[in-house]
């Protein structure tokens, strides 16, 4: 084979393999998240426990419900995928999305900590905060109340409940926990003086349990916008999507119809709900 023709046919065999090699956009979109919930037909979506109105599982059946289960269908609706349910707890939702065991994690407070690792929709929800108190502990009407040092405050670790007790009662005695199950349980026994939760698990949790103790919207009012949780990629579309999906239901009133509905299966009623419980 003449030089020439050599040339040519390298330059040729070059060619067939660029064109066969994705470009790094190409490979980017086909490796994200959304691409693969489309291939495979499958949301892979992290549930809690005892966590209403968000999530409620049935002990005997195993079957889930709850707010964040009506928007997870939802979801997977628009995109042609059924819901996979992975458990998980308020601290290790975001271990699940970094270690892709999830492809979304509901009820996320963003924080500049979390948004170095994961990502984030627009809010579905803003919160406040509140105190759940035992019996005979008195019903504080500011965070500064149970600022002391003989007050003993329950909070599940890694959570934004646990942020807070931190931030503003830093000279209160925090006790952590693996689930917000056992912080309450720790104020039920009188280990604890109180819980921090957001409000909308707050009033489910007295609803089920009425001799716990009181409810306090501590003075001032402490609010974090609730997200959707994603991994940090490149491609941005699964973002765009989840912030489209939540700015729409939020404003059409469907976010608001899906919380009752959560708020309905524990048997509270809208006036049930403090103003301060906005969604």
């Amino acid at each position: 084979m003449k030089r020439r023709d050599a040339f040519a046919a390298l330059a040729l065999a070059g060619a067939s393999i660029a064109a066969a090699t994705p470009r790094p956009a190409e490979a980017e979109a086909a490796a994200s998240t959304l691409a693969r919930i489309k291939s495979t037909g499958v949301l892979r979506v992290a549930v809690l426990v005892g966590q209403e109105p968000y999530f409620h599982k049935d002990l005997a059946s195993g079957q889930w419900s709850g707010a964040c289960i009506d928007m997870a269908n939802d979801i997977a609706s628009k995109v042609s995928a059924k819901v996979a349910y992975v458990e998980s707890t308020w601290g290790n939702q975001i271990l699940d999305l970094q270690g892709d065991k999830i492809d979304l994690a509901f009820a996320v407070n963003p924080t500049p900590e979390r948004a170095l690792v994961i990502d984030f929709s627009t809010p579905i929800l803003v919160h406040s905060f509140t105190v759940i108190t035992r019996k005979g502990f008195a019903k504080p009407q500011t965070w500064e109340e149970i600022n002391q040092p003989g007050v003993k405050i329950a909070v599940d670790i890694g959570s934004t409940h646990e942020l807070i007790a931190r931030r503003y009662c830093p000279k209160a005695t925090i006790l952590g926990f693996k689930t917000r199950d056992e912080a309450i349980l720790a104020v039920a026994t009188g280990r604890a003086d109180c819980n921090v939760s957001l409000a909308v698990l707050s009033v489910t949790t007295l609803k089920k349990n009425p001799n716990l103790g009181e409810l306090a919207i501590p003075r001032p009012l402490l609010t974090l916008p609730t997200n959707l949780g994603i991994r940090a990629e490149p491609d941005r579309r699964y973002k765009d999507f989840l912030s489209a999906w939540a700015d729409y239901n939020r404003a059409m009133g469907q976010t608001r119809e899906w919380m009752l509905k959560g708020f309905g299966a524990v048997g509270l009623k809208p006036e049930d709900i403090p103003p301060e419980v906005q969604f």
